[in-house]
Protein backbone atom coordinates (compact mmCIF):
# COMPACT_ATOMS: atom_id res chain seq x y z
CA UNK A 1 0.00 0.00 0.00
CA UNK A 2 0.88 3.04 -0.95
CA UNK A 3 2.00 5.64 2.30
CA UNK A 4 0.45 8.54 2.82
CA UNK A 5 2.66 11.49 1.86
CA UNK A 6 3.42 14.29 3.88
CA UNK A 7 4.87 17.29 3.00
CA UNK A 8 6.85 19.41 5.49
CA UNK A 9 7.47 23.16 3.62
CA UNK A 10 9.47 25.02 6.39
CA UNK A 11 12.06 23.81 8.99
CA UNK A 12 10.64 21.83 11.77
CA UNK A 13 12.39 20.02 14.77
CA UNK A 14 13.66 16.23 14.65
CA UNK A 15 11.31 15.79 16.89
CA UNK A 16 8.72 16.58 14.89
CA UNK A 17 9.57 14.01 11.99
CA UNK A 18 10.10 11.08 14.38
CA UNK A 19 6.57 12.10 16.28
CA UNK A 20 5.33 11.55 12.39
CA UNK A 21 6.66 7.64 12.95
CA UNK A 22 7.77 5.51 9.29
CA UNK A 23 4.08 5.13 8.16
CA UNK A 24 4.33 8.35 6.23
CA UNK A 25 6.53 9.38 2.96
CA UNK A 26 7.70 12.13 4.07
CA UNK A 27 8.93 14.87 1.55
CA UNK A 28 10.28 18.69 2.10
CA UNK A 29 10.03 21.71 -0.24
CA UNK A 30 11.09 25.61 0.61
CA UNK A 31 7.11 26.94 1.33
CA UNK A 32 8.11 30.47 0.27
CA UNK A 33 9.34 29.36 -3.36
CA UNK A 34 5.62 29.44 -4.63
CA UNK A 35 6.35 27.71 -7.83
CA UNK A 36 8.16 24.92 -5.48
CA UNK A 37 5.32 24.50 -3.25
CA UNK A 38 2.21 24.45 -6.16
CA UNK A 39 4.95 21.74 -7.53
CA UNK A 40 4.91 19.79 -4.68
CA UNK A 41 1.15 19.94 -3.40
CA UNK A 42 -0.31 17.74 -5.73
CA UNK A 43 1.11 14.53 -3.96
CA UNK A 44 0.53 15.69 -0.45
CA UNK A 45 -1.97 13.99 1.79
CA UNK A 46 -0.75 16.14 4.97
CA UNK A 47 1.06 19.77 4.57
CA UNK A 48 3.24 20.77 7.79
CA UNK A 49 4.09 24.74 7.61
CA UNK A 50 4.88 27.50 10.25
CA UNK A 51 4.84 31.17 10.03
CA UNK A 52 6.46 31.89 6.05
CA UNK A 53 4.27 29.35 3.96
CA UNK A 54 1.81 31.30 2.59
CA UNK A 55 -1.62 28.63 2.06
CA UNK A 56 -4.32 29.92 0.63
CA UNK A 57 -7.21 29.21 -2.06
CA UNK A 58 -4.94 28.42 -4.74
CA UNK A 59 -2.36 26.09 -2.67
CA UNK A 60 -5.30 24.62 -1.18
CA UNK A 61 -6.86 23.65 -4.76
CA UNK A 62 -3.20 22.38 -5.99
CA UNK A 63 -3.65 20.21 -3.02
CA UNK A 64 -6.15 18.12 -4.39
CA UNK A 65 -5.43 15.32 -1.77
CA UNK A 66 -4.75 17.54 0.65
CA UNK A 67 -6.98 16.43 3.96
CA UNK A 68 -4.73 18.49 6.96
CA UNK A 69 -2.79 21.81 6.84
CA UNK A 70 -0.84 21.58 10.01
CA UNK A 71 0.38 24.95 11.34
CA UNK A 72 3.28 24.29 14.36
CA UNK A 73 2.50 27.03 16.40
CA UNK A 74 -0.44 29.19 17.84
CA UNK A 75 -1.40 31.66 14.91
CA UNK A 76 -3.28 30.97 11.49
CA UNK A 77 -2.52 34.47 9.83
CA UNK A 78 -0.91 32.49 7.16
CA UNK A 79 -3.84 30.03 6.46
CA UNK A 80 -7.29 30.20 5.22
CA UNK A 81 -9.15 28.46 7.11
CA UNK A 82 -12.62 29.52 5.34
CA UNK A 83 -10.87 28.05 1.90
CA UNK A 84 -9.57 24.86 3.92
CA UNK A 85 -13.03 24.25 5.05
CA UNK A 86 -14.57 24.49 1.53
CA UNK A 87 -12.15 22.52 0.66
CA UNK A 88 -12.60 19.84 3.21
CA UNK A 89 -9.38 20.10 4.59
CA UNK A 90 -8.82 20.36 8.28
CA UNK A 91 -6.73 22.64 9.39
CA UNK A 92 -4.82 21.79 12.93
CA UNK A 93 -2.35 24.23 15.19
CA UNK A 94 -0.79 23.73 18.20
CA UNK A 95 -2.64 25.96 20.47
CA UNK A 96 -0.74 25.11 23.83
CA UNK A 97 2.81 24.86 22.58
CA UNK A 98 4.02 28.37 23.27
CA UNK A 99 1.54 29.16 26.22
CA UNK A 100 4.26 29.42 29.15
CA UNK A 101 7.07 30.80 26.64
CA UNK A 102 4.95 33.64 25.59
CA UNK A 103 3.86 34.14 29.13
CA UNK A 104 7.27 34.33 30.29
CA UNK A 105 8.52 36.51 27.64
CA UNK A 106 5.58 39.45 28.93
CA UNK A 107 6.94 39.03 32.60
CA UNK A 108 10.26 39.89 30.71
CA UNK A 109 9.08 42.89 29.20
CA UNK A 110 7.34 44.15 31.91
CA UNK A 111 10.34 43.53 34.01
CA UNK A 112 12.57 45.49 31.39
CA UNK A 113 10.35 48.26 31.33
CA UNK A 114 10.00 48.90 34.70
CA UNK A 115 13.51 48.85 35.17
CA UNK A 116 14.93 50.38 31.62
CA UNK A 117 17.15 47.22 30.96
CA UNK A 118 16.93 48.45 27.21
CA UNK A 119 17.90 52.06 26.83
CA UNK A 120 20.61 51.43 29.97
CA UNK A 121 22.10 48.25 28.28
CA UNK A 122 22.45 51.05 25.22
CA UNK A 123 23.72 53.44 27.35
CA UNK A 124 26.73 51.10 28.86
CA UNK A 125 27.87 50.41 25.53
CA UNK A 126 28.25 53.50 24.39
CA UNK A 127 30.76 53.74 27.99
CA UNK A 128 27.94 56.16 29.59
CA UNK A 129 27.37 55.01 33.30
CA UNK A 130 24.13 56.61 34.00
CA UNK A 131 22.67 55.14 37.10
CA UNK A 132 20.92 57.94 38.44
CA UNK A 133 19.08 58.48 34.76
CA UNK A 134 17.73 54.98 34.77
CA UNK A 135 15.62 54.55 38.03
CA UNK A 136 12.98 52.49 37.73
CA UNK A 137 9.84 51.09 40.02
CA UNK A 138 9.16 47.75 41.32
CA UNK A 139 6.34 45.27 40.52
CA UNK A 140 5.59 44.22 44.30
CA UNK A 141 2.53 45.26 45.67
CA UNK A 142 1.39 47.27 42.78
CA UNK A 143 -1.72 46.23 40.63
CA UNK A 144 -1.57 44.10 37.21
CA UNK A 145 -4.49 44.20 34.64
CA UNK A 146 -4.25 41.75 32.41
CA UNK A 147 -6.46 41.65 29.12
CA UNK A 148 -7.70 38.18 28.40
CA UNK A 149 -7.66 36.41 31.36
CA UNK A 150 -6.94 32.59 28.75
CA UNK A 151 -4.27 30.08 29.02
CA UNK A 152 -1.91 33.10 28.76
CA UNK A 153 -3.28 35.44 30.68
CA UNK A 154 -3.41 32.76 33.44
CA UNK A 155 -0.25 31.99 33.74
CA UNK A 156 1.13 35.51 33.23
CA UNK A 157 -1.02 36.40 36.19
CA UNK A 158 -0.18 33.40 38.44
CA UNK A 159 3.42 34.03 38.01
CA UNK A 160 3.29 38.14 38.65
CA UNK A 161 1.01 37.24 41.97
CA UNK A 162 4.52 35.45 42.73
CA UNK A 163 5.90 39.05 42.69
CA UNK A 164 3.43 40.29 45.32
CA UNK A 165 1.15 41.56 42.74
CA UNK A 166 -2.46 42.21 42.93
CA UNK A 167 -4.09 41.14 39.90
CA UNK A 168 -7.38 42.93 38.09
CA UNK A 169 -8.82 41.33 34.57
CA UNK A 170 -11.17 42.13 31.78
CA UNK A 171 -12.46 39.22 29.67
CA UNK A 172 -16.04 38.97 29.12
CA UNK A 173 -15.48 35.48 28.13
CA UNK A 174 -14.73 34.32 31.63
CA UNK A 175 -16.93 34.12 34.80
CA UNK A 176 -16.33 35.92 38.16
CA UNK A 177 -16.54 32.50 40.08
CA UNK A 178 -13.66 30.90 37.70
CA UNK A 179 -11.20 34.29 38.35
CA UNK A 180 -11.90 34.18 41.68
CA UNK A 181 -10.56 30.68 42.24
CA UNK A 182 -7.16 32.65 40.96
CA UNK A 183 -7.48 35.51 43.00
CA UNK A 184 -8.33 37.64 40.41
CA UNK A 185 -10.79 39.99 40.50
CA UNK A 186 -12.76 40.94 36.88
CA UNK A 187 -13.17 44.18 35.70
CA UNK A 188 -14.67 46.21 33.31
CA UNK A 189 -11.58 47.64 30.48
CA UNK A 190 -12.11 51.58 31.87
CA UNK A 191 -11.99 50.21 35.63
CA UNK A 192 -8.96 48.13 34.64
CA UNK A 193 -6.96 51.08 32.94
CA UNK A 194 -7.82 53.22 35.48
CA UNK A 195 -6.55 50.90 38.38
CA UNK A 196 -3.88 49.11 37.00
CA UNK A 197 -0.25 50.34 37.42
CA UNK A 198 0.85 47.98 34.87
CA UNK A 199 -1.28 45.94 31.98
CA UNK A 200 -0.26 43.26 29.74
CA UNK A 201 -2.48 42.19 27.04
CA UNK A 202 -3.15 38.44 25.84
CA UNK A 203 -6.29 38.60 23.98
CA UNK A 204 -6.69 36.80 19.92
CA UNK A 205 -6.92 39.68 17.42
CA UNK A 206 -10.85 39.43 15.54
CA UNK A 207 -12.52 42.47 14.71
CA UNK A 208 -13.72 43.01 18.13
CA UNK A 209 -10.34 43.36 19.69
CA UNK A 210 -8.77 45.26 16.58
CA UNK A 211 -8.10 48.82 18.13
CA UNK A 212 -9.32 48.02 21.49
CA UNK A 213 -7.19 50.18 23.19
CA UNK A 214 -6.88 53.33 21.37
CA UNK A 215 -6.69 57.00 22.46
CA UNK A 216 -10.17 56.95 24.47
CA UNK A 217 -8.50 54.39 26.42
CA UNK A 218 -5.00 55.61 26.72
CA UNK A 219 -6.16 58.95 27.62
CA UNK A 220 -8.19 57.30 31.21
CA UNK A 221 -5.51 55.50 31.62
CA UNK A 222 -3.67 55.47 35.36
CA UNK A 223 -0.81 58.31 34.97
CA UNK A 224 2.56 56.27 34.84
CA UNK A 225 1.08 53.02 33.48
CA UNK A 226 3.06 50.40 32.08
CA UNK A 227 1.98 48.47 29.13
CA UNK A 228 3.46 45.01 27.70
CA UNK A 229 1.35 43.53 24.71
CA UNK A 230 3.10 40.17 23.60
CA UNK A 231 -0.50 38.88 21.91
CA UNK A 232 -1.09 40.25 18.99
CA UNK A 233 -0.38 43.13 16.93
CA UNK A 234 -3.20 46.16 16.11
CA UNK A 235 -5.11 45.45 19.27
CA UNK A 236 -3.44 48.24 21.22
CA UNK A 237 -3.30 51.48 18.16
CA UNK A 238 0.20 52.06 17.82
CA UNK A 239 -0.12 55.67 16.91
CA UNK A 240 -2.02 56.51 20.26
CA UNK A 241 0.70 54.52 22.23
CA UNK A 242 3.56 56.38 20.90
CA UNK A 243 1.80 60.06 21.74
CA UNK A 244 0.98 58.41 25.25
CA UNK A 245 4.61 57.85 25.88
CA UNK A 246 6.13 61.09 24.38
CA UNK A 247 3.48 63.02 26.52
CA UNK A 248 4.40 61.27 29.63
CA UNK A 249 1.42 59.78 30.35
CA UNK A 250 2.33 56.35 29.91
CA UNK A 251 5.99 55.71 32.27
CA UNK A 252 7.07 52.99 29.34
CA UNK A 253 5.81 49.88 27.07
CA UNK A 254 6.86 46.47 26.40
CA UNK A 255 6.40 44.97 22.82
CA UNK A 256 6.45 41.73 20.91
CA UNK A 257 4.57 42.25 18.63
CA UNK A 258 3.17 45.15 15.45
CA UNK A 259 0.32 45.64 14.04
CA UNK A 260 2.59 45.19 10.68
CA UNK A 261 5.61 43.01 10.63
CA UNK A 262 8.04 42.29 9.74
CA UNK A 263 8.30 45.72 11.79
CA UNK A 264 11.87 47.13 11.41
CA UNK A 265 10.79 51.33 11.22
CA UNK A 266 8.33 52.17 13.92
CA UNK A 267 8.70 55.86 15.61
CA UNK A 268 7.66 53.35 19.02
CA UNK A 269 11.70 52.43 18.63
CA UNK A 270 12.66 55.70 18.54
CA UNK A 271 11.58 56.23 22.57
CA UNK A 272 13.69 55.09 25.11
CA UNK A 273 10.89 53.96 27.54
CA UNK A 274 10.27 50.96 24.67
CA UNK A 275 11.35 48.05 25.23
CA UNK A 276 10.57 45.45 21.82
CA UNK A 277 11.31 42.21 20.29
CA UNK A 278 10.59 40.90 16.85
CA UNK A 279 7.74 38.62 18.04
CA UNK A 280 9.96 36.28 20.13
CA UNK A 281 7.13 35.01 21.65
CA UNK A 282 6.82 31.29 20.56
CA UNK A 283 10.86 31.48 19.72
CA UNK A 284 11.91 28.91 22.23
CA UNK A 285 14.00 25.87 22.09
CA UNK A 286 10.97 24.15 24.10
CA UNK A 287 7.92 25.85 22.19
CA UNK A 288 9.18 24.84 18.79
CA UNK A 289 9.78 21.69 19.27
CA UNK A 290 6.38 21.27 21.07
CA UNK A 291 4.57 22.70 18.17
CA UNK A 292 5.90 20.36 15.98
CA UNK A 293 5.29 17.06 17.95
CA UNK A 294 1.89 18.30 18.71
CA UNK A 295 1.19 18.64 14.69
CA UNK A 296 2.68 15.37 13.92
CA UNK A 297 0.76 13.68 16.43
CA UNK A 298 -2.56 15.70 15.09
CA UNK A 299 -1.66 14.94 11.21
CA UNK A 300 -1.36 11.20 12.57
CA UNK A 301 -4.89 10.93 14.02
CA UNK A 302 -6.22 13.14 10.61
CA UNK A 303 -5.07 11.01 7.78
CA UNK A 304 -6.36 7.90 10.01
CA UNK A 305 -9.97 9.95 9.81
CA UNK A 306 -9.85 10.10 13.54
CA UNK A 307 -10.66 13.41 15.88
CA UNK A 308 -8.31 15.74 16.04
CA UNK A 309 -8.68 17.93 19.09
CA UNK A 310 -6.57 20.60 17.94
CA UNK A 311 -8.69 21.40 14.68
CA UNK A 312 -9.79 24.63 14.28
CA UNK A 313 -12.29 24.05 11.50
CA UNK A 314 -14.21 21.47 13.35
CA UNK A 315 -16.86 22.21 15.61
CA UNK A 316 -17.02 21.36 19.18
CA UNK A 317 -14.41 23.14 20.70
CA UNK A 318 -12.94 22.11 23.44
CA UNK A 319 -14.32 18.52 24.21
CA UNK A 320 -14.42 17.78 28.18
CA UNK A 321 -13.24 14.54 29.13
CA UNK A 322 -16.75 12.79 30.14
CA UNK A 323 -18.04 13.89 26.29
CA UNK A 324 -14.57 12.08 25.05
CA UNK A 325 -15.94 8.62 25.47
CA UNK A 326 -19.30 9.21 23.48
CA UNK A 327 -17.42 10.12 20.46
CA UNK A 328 -16.58 6.41 19.28
CA UNK A 329 -19.81 5.07 20.28
CA UNK A 330 -21.52 7.74 18.33
CA UNK A 331 -20.29 7.25 15.56
CA UNK A 332 -21.05 3.52 15.53
CA UNK A 333 -24.53 4.32 15.81
CA UNK A 334 -24.08 6.48 12.89
CA UNK A 335 -23.18 3.34 10.94
CA UNK A 336 -25.95 0.92 12.41
CA UNK A 337 -28.33 3.84 11.45
CA UNK A 338 -27.36 3.55 7.52
CA UNK A 339 -26.90 0.20 7.81
CA UNK A 340 -30.49 -0.10 9.37
CA UNK A 341 -31.86 2.47 6.60
CA UNK A 342 -29.96 1.09 3.71
CA UNK A 343 -30.31 4.56 1.87
CA UNK A 344 -29.14 8.08 3.23
CA UNK A 345 -31.48 9.72 5.50
CA UNK A 346 -33.74 12.83 4.21
CA UNK A 347 -33.70 14.04 8.30
CA UNK A 348 -31.43 13.36 10.85
CA UNK A 349 -31.52 14.28 14.34
CA UNK A 350 -28.86 13.46 16.72
CA UNK A 351 -30.33 13.30 20.38
CA UNK A 352 -27.91 13.37 23.47
CA UNK A 353 -29.33 13.31 27.07
CA UNK A 354 -28.67 13.05 30.59
CA UNK A 355 -25.92 14.54 32.45
CA UNK A 356 -23.08 14.84 29.73
CA UNK A 357 -25.51 17.68 28.10
CA UNK A 358 -23.65 20.08 30.88
CA UNK A 359 -20.88 20.10 28.32
CA UNK A 360 -20.62 21.05 24.82
CA UNK A 361 -21.75 18.19 22.85
CA UNK A 362 -21.58 19.51 19.18
CA UNK A 363 -18.75 16.91 18.53
CA UNK A 364 -21.30 14.17 18.73
CA UNK A 365 -23.14 15.21 16.21
CA UNK A 366 -19.84 15.19 13.84
CA UNK A 367 -18.85 11.61 15.33
CA UNK A 368 -22.96 10.80 14.18
CA UNK A 369 -22.25 11.98 10.34
CA UNK A 370 -18.94 10.72 10.42
CA UNK A 371 -20.88 7.05 10.78
CA UNK A 372 -23.24 8.28 8.73
CA UNK A 373 -21.41 8.40 5.57
CA UNK A 374 -18.08 6.17 6.50
CA UNK A 375 -20.02 3.61 4.22
CA UNK A 376 -21.45 5.70 2.10
CA UNK A 377 -18.76 7.32 0.49
CA UNK A 378 -15.45 6.33 -1.42
CA UNK A 379 -13.56 8.79 -0.19
CA UNK A 380 -12.65 9.15 3.59
CA UNK A 381 -14.79 10.67 5.75
CA UNK A 382 -13.35 13.24 8.51
CA UNK A 383 -15.08 15.63 10.83
CA UNK A 384 -13.91 18.08 8.31
CA UNK A 385 -16.06 17.00 5.15
CA UNK A 386 -19.19 15.09 6.77
CA UNK A 387 -20.92 18.01 7.24
CA UNK A 388 -20.32 19.01 3.58
CA UNK A 389 -21.55 15.38 2.93
CA UNK A 390 -24.62 16.17 4.62
CA UNK A 391 -25.31 19.12 2.72
CA UNK A 392 -24.53 17.96 -0.43
CA UNK A 393 -26.78 15.29 -0.48
CA UNK A 394 -29.58 17.35 1.18
CA UNK A 395 -29.44 16.05 4.65
CA UNK A 396 -30.80 18.61 7.14
CA UNK A 397 -29.18 17.68 10.89
CA UNK A 398 -30.06 18.73 14.28
CA UNK A 399 -28.48 18.08 17.19
CA UNK A 400 -31.35 17.94 20.45
CA UNK A 401 -30.38 18.10 24.13
CA UNK A 402 -32.25 17.40 27.14
CA UNK A 403 -30.42 17.33 30.20
CA UNK A 404 -32.46 14.54 31.76
CA UNK A 405 -32.44 11.14 30.49
CA UNK A 406 -34.99 8.28 32.49
CA UNK A 407 -33.30 5.18 31.77
CA UNK A 408 -29.90 6.05 31.65
CA UNK A 409 -27.30 8.01 32.86
CA UNK A 410 -26.46 9.45 29.58
CA UNK A 411 -28.24 8.03 26.30
CA UNK A 412 -26.90 8.86 22.46
CA UNK A 413 -29.98 7.78 19.91
CA UNK A 414 -29.78 8.82 15.63
CA UNK A 415 -33.41 9.19 14.84
CA UNK A 416 -34.33 10.07 11.34
CA UNK A 417 -36.99 9.86 8.36
CA UNK A 418 -36.49 8.29 5.28
CA UNK A 419 -37.85 9.27 1.67
CA UNK A 420 -40.55 7.18 1.57
CA UNK A 421 -41.64 8.64 5.62
CA UNK A 422 -40.66 5.56 7.46
CA UNK A 423 -38.39 6.32 10.47
CA UNK A 424 -35.18 4.80 11.70
CA UNK A 425 -33.75 5.35 15.12
CA UNK A 426 -30.85 3.54 17.35
CA UNK A 427 -29.66 4.60 20.85
CA UNK A 428 -27.08 4.04 22.92
CA UNK A 429 -24.79 4.25 26.46
CA UNK A 430 -21.43 3.73 27.94
CA UNK A 431 -21.93 1.35 31.01
CA UNK A 432 -20.10 0.83 34.21
CA UNK A 433 -16.83 2.38 35.34
CA UNK A 434 -15.00 1.09 32.14
CA UNK A 435 -17.51 3.06 29.90
CA UNK A 436 -18.48 0.03 28.19
CA UNK A 437 -20.40 0.56 24.69
CA UNK A 438 -24.14 -0.90 24.95
CA UNK A 439 -26.60 -0.75 21.88
CA UNK A 440 -30.03 -0.46 23.71
CA UNK A 441 -32.48 0.74 21.32
CA UNK A 442 -33.37 -0.32 17.75
CA UNK A 443 -36.41 0.94 15.71
CA UNK A 444 -38.46 1.23 19.34
CA UNK A 445 -37.14 -2.29 20.34
CA UNK A 446 -35.22 -2.28 23.64
CA UNK A 447 -31.73 -4.31 23.37
CA UNK A 448 -28.99 -4.84 25.20
CA UNK A 449 -25.93 -5.61 23.19
CA UNK A 450 -23.06 -4.77 22.38
CA UNK A 451 -21.73 -3.21 19.04
CA UNK A 452 -19.14 -5.53 18.12
CA UNK A 453 -17.64 -5.64 14.52
CA UNK A 454 -20.31 -7.63 12.91
CA UNK A 455 -23.92 -7.41 13.80
CA UNK A 456 -27.38 -8.36 12.18
CA UNK A 457 -30.83 -7.30 13.08
CA UNK A 458 -33.76 -9.52 12.00
CA UNK A 459 -37.62 -8.34 12.15
CA UNK A 460 -40.17 -10.73 11.54
CA UNK A 461 -43.81 -12.16 13.32
CA UNK A 462 -43.25 -13.71 16.31
CA UNK A 463 -43.70 -17.41 16.59
CA UNK A 464 -41.79 -20.51 18.13
CA UNK A 465 -38.44 -22.12 16.27
CA UNK A 466 -37.59 -19.04 15.24
CA UNK A 467 -34.47 -18.98 17.35
CA UNK A 468 -33.26 -22.14 16.11
CA UNK A 469 -33.95 -21.62 12.29
CA UNK A 470 -31.13 -18.90 12.89
CA UNK A 471 -28.84 -20.55 14.56
CA UNK A 472 -28.73 -23.83 12.48
CA UNK A 473 -28.37 -22.12 9.42
CA UNK A 474 -25.52 -20.08 10.95
CA UNK A 475 -24.13 -23.24 12.10
CA UNK A 476 -24.11 -24.62 9.08
CA UNK A 477 -22.23 -21.45 7.43
CA UNK A 478 -19.96 -21.88 10.10
CA UNK A 479 -20.88 -18.65 11.61
CA UNK A 480 -20.67 -18.13 15.22
CA UNK A 481 -23.38 -16.33 17.58
CA UNK A 482 -21.41 -14.16 20.43
CA UNK A 483 -24.62 -12.56 21.33
CA UNK A 484 -28.17 -12.93 20.25
CA UNK A 485 -31.34 -10.90 21.95
CA UNK A 486 -34.74 -10.79 20.87
CA UNK A 487 -37.11 -8.17 21.61
CA UNK A 488 -40.94 -8.03 20.93
CA UNK A 489 -43.80 -5.53 20.59
CA UNK A 490 -45.88 -8.52 22.41
CA UNK A 491 -46.46 -12.10 21.97
CA UNK A 492 -47.32 -12.63 18.68
CA UNK A 493 -46.57 -9.50 17.18
CA UNK A 494 -43.63 -7.96 15.50
CA UNK A 495 -40.17 -9.03 17.05
CA UNK A 496 -36.66 -7.85 16.35
CA UNK A 497 -33.61 -10.32 16.72
CA UNK A 498 -30.33 -8.76 17.14
CA UNK A 499 -27.47 -10.84 16.70
CA UNK A 500 -23.39 -9.97 17.39
CA UNK A 501 -21.65 -12.67 15.36
CA UNK A 502 -17.74 -13.30 15.06
CA UNK A 503 -17.39 -13.02 11.37
CA UNK A 504 -19.35 -11.34 8.68
CA UNK A 505 -22.21 -12.99 7.55
CA UNK A 506 -22.63 -13.67 4.01
CA UNK A 507 -25.18 -12.37 1.60
CA UNK A 508 -26.34 -15.56 0.65
CA UNK A 509 -27.02 -16.49 4.26
CA UNK A 510 -28.90 -13.90 5.19
CA UNK A 511 -30.82 -14.40 2.48
CA UNK A 512 -31.63 -17.98 3.35
CA UNK A 513 -32.82 -16.76 7.03
CA UNK A 514 -35.13 -14.05 5.50
CA UNK A 515 -36.58 -16.64 3.49
CA UNK A 516 -36.64 -19.36 6.30
CA UNK A 517 -38.28 -16.76 8.80
CA UNK A 518 -40.60 -15.01 6.83
CA UNK A 519 -38.42 -11.66 8.03
CA UNK A 520 -39.94 -8.16 6.67
CA UNK A 521 -36.74 -6.39 7.32
CA UNK A 522 -33.20 -8.06 7.62
CA UNK A 523 -29.91 -6.13 7.96
CA UNK A 524 -26.54 -6.58 8.89
CA UNK A 525 -23.98 -4.40 9.53
CA UNK A 526 -20.05 -4.32 10.09
CA UNK A 527 -18.27 -2.20 12.39
CA UNK A 528 -14.51 -2.97 11.04
CA UNK A 529 -12.39 0.01 11.00
CA UNK A 530 -12.55 2.24 7.50
CA UNK A 531 -9.43 3.51 7.95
Amino acid sequence: MTQPVVLIAEELSPATVDALGPDFDIRHCDGTDRAALLAALPAADALLVRSATRVDAEALAAGSSLKVVARAGVGLDNVDVRAATQYGVMVVNAPTSNVVSAAELAVALMLAAARHVSPAHAALRRGEWQRSRFTGIELFEKTLGVVGLGRIGVLVAQRLSAFGMRVIAYDPYVQPGRAAQMGVRLVDLDTLLTQSDFVSVHLPKTPETTGLIGAAELATAKPGMVLVNAARGGIVDESALYAALKEGRLAAAGLDVFDTEPCTDSPLFELDNVVATPHLGASTEEAQEKAGVAVARSVRLALSGELVPDAVNVQGGVIAEVVRPGIGLTEKLGRIFTGLAGEVASTLDVEVRGEITAHDVRVLELAALKGVFADVVEDAVSYVNAPLLAAERGLEVRLVTEDTSPDHRNLVTLRGTLADGSEVSVSGTLVGIAQRERLVEVNGFSVDIEPTAHLAFLRYEDRPGMVGTIGQLLGDAQVNIAGMQVSRERQGGRALVTLSVDSAIPVEVLHEIEVAMGADNVRAVDLEPTA
